[in-house]
């Protein structure tokens, strides 16, 4: 594992809700610098098996020796497709760390942060979709309005959304410098940290389809796990988050709650293992801040 790519967040409790069986087959969908992989191979018998899905080139950098590991570079969106491609229909559990690694962060050309005057680019997989920039130029006024509010919680939205739309028409929008300029007043100047980062995390999800791929990777999921298997999410949005809870509390990600005539919530597939979602400790967010947004979901197949 390649040091300083990604410290793997709440690693303890992800394992111990994973209740890893020495002979199963787990799968980790975002493996990134391997730390949550390694962890799960370090409990994992000989005759165990971890299959390992990246859609980020860089993290084969960070593939590790090890002949019970297979890393697959796809969207774990294709989870299903790609696990029949090798002969994989039931799994014992999953892992699933839905935040944007350190390396990418901190990788000025991947244009993941507005700490670069960098191309905006944003892509998970470089080599598929639009990039930010692309995004930028194609997407209506109307539409990033909503992004930036419903990803980014930005409060004033609609101002963004305008001044970037007013500025295309005569500039381009290539770097993270040409969007601070457009964006131009409308960053709060006591709260420029914040602000520019919740907008290019509301930019980066739409880049990526980050909410359309939790919500396939999660209603894949009961075809998957067997009995008494385990699923466990890290979220780092509050969108993420309530997706997760809802599939836990109604068996779709909309929330929906339908019983039958006995009361009995109808399409449930998982059990909660946890009341609420779990936290890291304020001993973890002094090491790694990055956590600190991080909450923690699992569940067992009924």
């Amino acid at each position: 594992m390649s040091k300083g790519y990604h410290n793997p967040v709440m690693l303890c409790e992800c394992i111990e809700s994973l209740a890893i069986k020495n002979d199963g087959i787990y799968v980790d969908v975002t493996y990134g610098g391997g730390g949550h992989s390694k962890a799960i191979l370090d409990r994992l018998g000989k005759k165990g098996r971890l299959i390992a899905f990246d859609q980020d080139k860089d993290a084969f950098q960070n593939m590790m020796n090890d002949n019970r590991l297979t890393l697959i570079h796809s969207n774990f969106r294709n989870l299903k497709q790609e696990l029949n491609n090798i002969g994989v229909s039931h799994i014992n559990g999953l892992l699933a760390d839905l935040g944007v690694s350190s390396h990418q962060f901190d990788e000025p050309s991947r244009g993941f942060s507005f700490r670069f005057d960098e191309a905006l680019d944003m892509r998970m997989d470089a080599s598929k979709g639009l990039s930010a920039s692309k995004w930028i130029s194609k997407t209506s006024e109307s539409d990033m309005q909503q992004v930036f509010s419903q990803y980014g919680e930005i409060r004033n939205a609609k101002t963004a959304a305008r001044n970037i739309a007013a500025y295309r028409e005569e500039f381009s929008i290539s770097t993270s410098g040409d969007l601070l300029k457009a964006l131009g007043k409308c960053v709060p100047p006591k709260k420029e940290k914040q602000y520019l980062a919740q907008l290019f995390q509301s930019i980066r999800i739409a880049v990526n389809q980050e909410i359309e791929s939790l919500k396939e990777l999660l209603l894949s999921l009961g075809q998957l796990i067997k009995s008494e298997g385990r699923f466990v999410v890290l979220t780092y949005h509050s969108l993420e988050d309530r997706l997760v809870k809802h599939f836990l509390q109604s068996g779709n990600t909309e929330g929906t709650i339908s019983k039958d005539l006995y009361g009995n919530t109808i399409g449930l597939e998982f059990m909660p293992l946890y009341r609420k979602a779990i936290g890291p400790t304020e001993q973890e967010i002094a090491m790694n801040p990055r956590a600190r947004s991080a909450k923690l979901r699992a569940g067992i197949r009924i």
